[in-house]
């Protein structure tokens, strides 16, 4: 016999109300309840079940097995009929109270006979007695879900229809379902059915851990339920909520956060919603997670922009590169280590991450991947000789799984992307004690925004479509990557990405720099660079930017030369110089707009020849007039694409 027993005094809340321009308001509250007593026990018998579902999925399943341990059924309406269809015998519940549904169905189960079978305190003298003057049965488990709110106004129902479907008698039953937990099971979704079943196999009822669980999960449905009904009724009224309330159901922990001391960890779900991947293989990590979540949504976009199957390379939630399918040059082939002949037969996914990966294959070393189509064996070829962490796509050809489930031992990240996912509109993010809203950056980068407002000497006129398809990837980009940033993009592809700068300038530099080595990668000292046998993929790869960076120091120079049969000359500076006087054609896309014209001043140093960027600063006039120096051409899109 347990007793908890509670004083009786007084509390007293502060409650603060949004832009009220009222003093804050003290309620004052008295009389807190003691809690009651009884007799207590961890399992549980179920004997009588009320089921009262909207969603009927494995309803029948669940109530044929509890038919078969003699547990007397009670429903209502659509939940009944469906049962009787099954065979399942079941009491009306307004049979079992002698009190008909009336009022259109609002009132079926608000009855002393429901809600005092639910909550009578099992063992409890006074309870015990009041139940049997009453003529109340015990109810040993609620099962049900709530009327469809959320999805009745996500469908554009008139307010009265969404008012109807607020439920009432739902709530009620569970909220005395959950109190009683001690001695009550409340079970709210079909995802709980099975562990149901199984708990009353192995015990002969429900324990106790598993009724505060789920009394838990309940109680959060109902808070979620009623913030959603409030936050929509005071929309309605053109008011701020006055209270959010967002409820995470848990899926599963991850090893640590950002770092191994940052435990626990793990990933949740907003409750009644689904997560936007399934793990196919391997098991992901904190920053694997969000690499994933942002790649996706970047080929995503480029695939819907372009009609082009699409690809990244992420790294520490930045794009290291980035592409859609557009054929390789002779020159690239050799840069990029694939034949002219095995090029042509690439697929188009194959071909898009081919490139991604080679914007700037020393930092896309480890990288999170992403594809916009289905994976087929071509693409997974590619990632089975590259060092990647996972990937994210929307499918995957059993041949293409089967290869990326052999990668790093079997540990390989496999995510497919569920193609009916739809985010909320507002995103929500807590920092230091803060929660951060707002509504979630859902532009589509489109080529109307490269021509609708070309500010240079020739108009749009002066935009060839792969400049135009170029400015979109490039801006696509840099709409997710760490701000500051700027994005050169050439054939369809990023060609440096300079990420987290606090100077837009810096940006632009960092970027360049990249963009050079892309270049100087297909220089013919670089191209005929000879390694000796067995040296690895990836330090051919470093070798080659450090053979055109060229700083080395005298211990870093003998371990470089001793990957060569024959040590290469030096790539001179002017040798350096004069091929990149060739450069020509590239775009560069910055997420806000050039405060100054030095930008534009070093991306011409780089071969760039088309500009996308948001405009709206008071140099706008300096920085068209230094592209028309250098006759590049600018669009001003009107859309900055901040990223934190």
């Amino acid at each position: 016999c347990t007793s908890i027993q509670s004083e009786q005094t007084q509390l007293t809340t502060e409650r603060y109300y949004h832009k009220s321009p009222k003093p804050k308001h003290t309620i004052t509250m008295a009389h807190i309840l003691s809690a009651v007593s009884g007799t207590e026990a961890d399992i549980v018998p179920i004997t009588r079940a009320l089921i009262s579902v909207s969603d009927k999925t494995g309803i029948v399943e669940l109530c044929t097995y509890l038919h078969s341990k003699n547990v007397e059924l009670l429903s209502t309406g659509g939940t009944a009929k469906k049962l009787r269809d099954a065979n399942l015998p079941c009491i009306d519940v307004s049979d079992y109270t002698k009190s008909p549904e009336c009022l259109d169905g609002r009132v079926k189960t608000l009855h002393p006979k429901v809600h005092g079978g639910l909550l009578g305190v099992r063992g409890n003298p006074q309870h015990e007695k009041d139940m049997e003057e009453n003529g109340i049965g015990k109810i040993d488990m609620t099962i049900l879900n709530l009327y469809p709110f959320e999805a009745t106004v996500a469908k554009g129902a008139a307010f009265e229809q969404c008012i109807e479907n607020i439920d009432i008698g739902g709530p009620s039953m569970l909220r005395s379902t959950a109190k009683n937990h001690a001695f009550t099971t409340i079970v709210t979704s079909p995802d709980q059915y099975a562990e149901v079943m199984a708990c009353i196999e192995e015990n002969g009822g429900t324990t106790l851990s598993l009724r505060k669980r789920y009394a838990a999960q309940g109680f959060s449905l109902s808070a979620a339920y009623d913030s959603a009904i409030a936050s929509w009724f005071t929309k309605e009224l053109g008011e701020e909520s006055p209270v959010v309330t967002r409820v995470y159901k848990p899926e599963f922990a991850l090893k640590y956060g950002c770092n191994p001391h940052q435990k626990p960890a793990g990933i949740s779900s907003l409750l009644n919603s689904n997560l936007p991947f399934t793990v196919l293989n391997g098991t992901p990590g904190y920053i694997n997670l969000l690499d994933a979540a942002n790649a996706w949504l970047l080929v995503k976009e480029l695939r819907a922009a372009t009609g082009l199957a699409a690809a990244s390379s992420f790294k520490h939630v930045s794009p290291a590169g980035a592409a859609v399918a557009v054929p390789l040059t002779d020159v690239e082939c050799a840069a990029y280590e694939v034949t002219p002949e095995g090029a042509a037969k690439l697929t188009p996914s194959a071909l898009a991450y081919l490139r991604a990966r080679n914007a700037d294959p020393m930092c896309s070393f480890g990288d999170f991947a992403a594809v916009s189509d289905i994976v087929d064996e071509d693409t997974a070829m590619i990632l089975k000789k590259e060092v990647s962490d996972g990937i994210v796509a929307p499918g995957y050809t059993p041949e293409a799984l089967a290869i990326l489930k052999s990668k790093k031992g079997g540990k390989f990240i496999v995510l497919e992307a569920k193609a009916d996912f739809v985010p909320d509109s507002v995103e929500y993010r807590e920092v230091y004690g803060m929660t951060f809203s707002q509504k979630r950056n859902d532009i589509i980068i489109t080529k109307e925004h490269m021509t609708k407002n070309v500010v240079t000497e020739g108009g749009v006129d002066a935009l060839s479509e792969g400049a135009i398809r170029d400015m979109i990837v490039a801006s696509i980009c840099v709409k997710y990557t760490q701000s500051n940033s700027v994005g050169f993009a050439k054939d369809g592809m990023m060609v440096g990405v300079g990420a987290g700068q606090q100077s837009r300038v810096d940006c632009v530099k960092l970027a360049g720099r990249k963009v050079t080595t892309w270049h100087l990668r297909q220089h013919p000292k670089v191209l005929g660079l000879k390694f000796k046998q067995g040296v690895k993929r990836q330090d051919r790869v470093n070798a080659r930017v450090r053979y055109i960076e060229g700083d080395f120091t005298d211990e870093e120079r003998t371990r470089w030369e001793a990957q060569f049969d024959t040590v290469p000359e030096p790539l001179a500076t002017s040798e350096k110089d004069e091929f990149m006087k060739k450069a020509s054609g590239v775009t560069i896309s910055s997420d806000a707009f050039f405060p100054f014209r030095d930008s534009i001043d070093h991306a011409s140093k780089v071969g760039v020849s088309y500009v996308a960027q948001p405009g709206g600063s008071v140099q706008d006039p300096q920085v068209t007039q230094c592209c028309d120096d250098y006759g590049m051409k600018m669009s001003m899109t009107g859309v900055r694409l901040f990223h934190h």
